[in-house]
This record gives C-alpha cells, sequence and structure tokens, in this order.
C-alpha cells in the first residue's frame, strides 16, 4: 500500500515499541503542527514524498508524506503525539501560500513550520526581504487564531546546480558551504524583522554543511560520490536524496521538539525503511544534534554571516526606521 509504514520484520519491534509507548501516555490533546513549503518540505524526486502519507494531513490534498511524515514517525518513536499537517507547492515563495491557500492554512495551530524559494527569492537571489515581509504578514494571520503559535523558519541548503553549473548564480564559483551560509543568514534576518513572531531559524542548510565538512556527505556531485560518502542531493543535484530529506526533518525534529536526535539510534524504521543503514542514520542523528547546539545566537549570527547583502539590506532599513520623524 504506497505511502503507508511498511514493517519488515527488521524494523517491526522498533513501531510497536513506539505505538505501545503512545498508549501508556495519558489522554490529552495533541499538538498540532502545519508544515508551510515547496518541494523542498515534500521531497520532491525522493521515494520520501510518498512515504508515510497515510500518517499525516496533507491539505491540499495530494497524498504526500515528505519531511512532515519523517517528523512524524520521530515524534511516535520518542512517545509525544502530534497531529501534523502541511501545505505545499513546487517553487513557492511565502507570499504564495498567503495569496492563495489562506482559507487551508488560517487555523489555530500550535506550531507552525515554514520556509520559502531555495535561493530566498527566485526574481531577486539571496534577498531575504520577501520571505521576512510574508513571515510578518503570515505571523500575524497565525497569532490571531493563536496568541501562543510557535513559529520557526527552516533555512535550507546549498544547491549544488548553482554553485557548480549554473554562472549566473551568485554562489557560481564559491565554496558549497556558502549558499547555505547565506541562507540561513537571510532566514535569521527574517526572524530579526520580526521578533514577536519567530521563536527559532531551524539550521537545515548548516547541518548539511557539517555532514560535508565532516566527510559524511559528498560535497560535488558532479564529480561522482566519495567511496564511503552519502549523497545529500537527488539527481537534479537540487533537492534532496532521502538522505538530505532526512537530516532536513532530524533538525526539525530536533529545533521545534526540544529531543536529542539522537535518540532515535540506528534502529529508527524511517531510516531503515528509506533504505539506509543502522550507521548512516546514526552518523546523520549526531550530524543534527551537533549543529543544533552550536548555532550561535542570532544577534552574534547576524555579526558573523558572510551574506553581506543581508546585513547591508538589514541596516538600510534600521537607518530608513531611525530617520523617520516620531
Amino acid at each position: 500500500m504506497p505511502g503507508a509504514f511498511f514493517q519488515p520484520r527488521h524494523v517491526a519491534a522498533a513501531a510497536a515499541l513506539a505505538l505501545c509507548g503512545l498508549q501508556a501516555l495519558p489522554a490529552h490533546a495533541a499538538t498540532s503542527i502545519l508544515f508551510i513549503g515547496n518541494s523542498f518540505t515534500y521531497g520532491a524526486l525522493a521515494s520520501v514524498q510518498n512515504w508515510g502519507t497515510n500518517t499525516v494531513t496533507d491539505l491540499n490534498g495530494t497524498n504526500i508524506g515528505g519531511v512532515p511524515a519523517l517528523f512524524k514517525a520521530f515524534t511516535l518513536q520518542s512517545g509525544l503525539d502530534y497531529n501534523v499537517s502541511l501545505e505545499t507547492e513546487p517553487g513557492s515563495n511565502l507570499d504564495f501560500h498567503y495569496n492563495n491557500r489562506l482559507s487551508l492554512i488560517d487555523k489555530p495551530w500550535d506550531k507552525v513550520v515554514m520556509h520559502g524559494q531555495s535561493n530566498l527569492d527566485f526574481a531577486a537571489p539571496n534577498n531575504p526581504a520577501k520571505i521576512s515581509t510574508y513571515t510578518g504578514i503570515l505571523g500575524n494571520v497565525f497569532q490571531a487564531r493563536n496568541p501562543n503559535v510557535d513559529i520557526s523558519l527552516t533555512a535550507t541548503w546549498s544547491r549544488a546546480d548553482l554553485t557548480f553549473s549554473n554562472a549566473t548564480s551568485p554562489w557560481y564559483g564559491k565554496p558549497i558551504t556558502q549558499m547555505g551560509i547565506d541562507v540561513q543568514a537571510g532566514y535569521e534576518f527574517a526572524a530579526a524583522q520580526n521578533p514577536t513572531i519567530v521563536n527559532r531559524v531551524n539550521p537545515v542548510g548548516l547541518a548539511w554543511n557539517r555532514a560535508i565538512n565532516l566527510g559524511i556527505a559528498d560535497s560535488n556531485p558532479y564529480d561522482g560520490i566519495d567511496t564511503g560518502k552519502i549523497n545529500l542531493w537527488a539527481s537534479d543535484n537540487y533537492h534532496a536524496s532521502n538522505y538530505g530529506y532526512y537530516l532536513h526533518a532530524l533538525v526539525d525534529f530536533g529545533m521545534i521538539t526540544g529531543i536529542d536526535p539522537r535518540s532515535l539510534g540506528g534502529t529508527e524504521y524511517a531510516a531503515l525503511q528509506l533504505g539506509m543503514t543502522a550507521s548512516e542514520a546514526v552518523a546523520l542523528q549526531g550530524v543534527a544534534w551537533d549543529t543544533i547546539q552550536a548555532v550561535p545566537e542570532p544577534s552574534t549570527w547576524l555579526m558573523l554571516a558572510l551574506g553581506g547583502g543581508v546585513l547591508g539590506l538589514l541596516a538600510r532599513r534600521r537607518s530608513s526606521r531611525e530617520s523617520v520623524p516620531a
């Protein structure tokens, strides 16, 4: 049955234990969480897109599991009770969801996780202005429904195609880690501009950088994948592979729940069902946790970020506000 959690013999026990743990919990209202995004959320070009579809609610009715289904699996195995929903559209930025899907997402969520286009803005690469603006607009919508809603932004990864093959890209010829750094800086900017709305930035791109720097993942899929390393990218060197989406979900899970992803261990059944070895799952769990632990405070990040354009934009906005008469 496509999209179901298959239970092969070597992972059935782990799943059963997780479900038994849930049955032992006292009755209470499940935590509602909404994932808003695009193909980077729904798992394009990887089998995770159609995995776990029966465990989450796709508000668009397109039968997608993706990163939200991985998150759901992690919560089950950790004894947490989450109702997970998603609303996604390929190639979309945050403005699309506000302008076209507001009727689907305007609800009293407990938690909301969202991200925009892979380069921050297709019309203006490396410019976080639109994401910042619509973070505020959408945040106000969600806070009107639930003043205590927990909102986080997910900073996505470096695209190998924009680093190695697209000469018009602002990241062409730069280290593969640079785009991830700049995208993180862009989301930190959006968070800084909306301090009463955004609770945190989930550093997925920085986790990819760490996996590459540690030699767990390959740094350049265009010259082949080094022996013993995983490929975080899909066949287009743009989207993620199952490994990349798994790391994405681990970071979101750790940041949102506060639980160390390493607690999932080598018997984590999503990884095994998606074809990963126990050692690969454990390695990625460690990368996720180490990244979460190492992320500087937002103010420190903005000072250290190498994305000069982001810092310049922030400075210009501050200057503009200060010049307006009281």
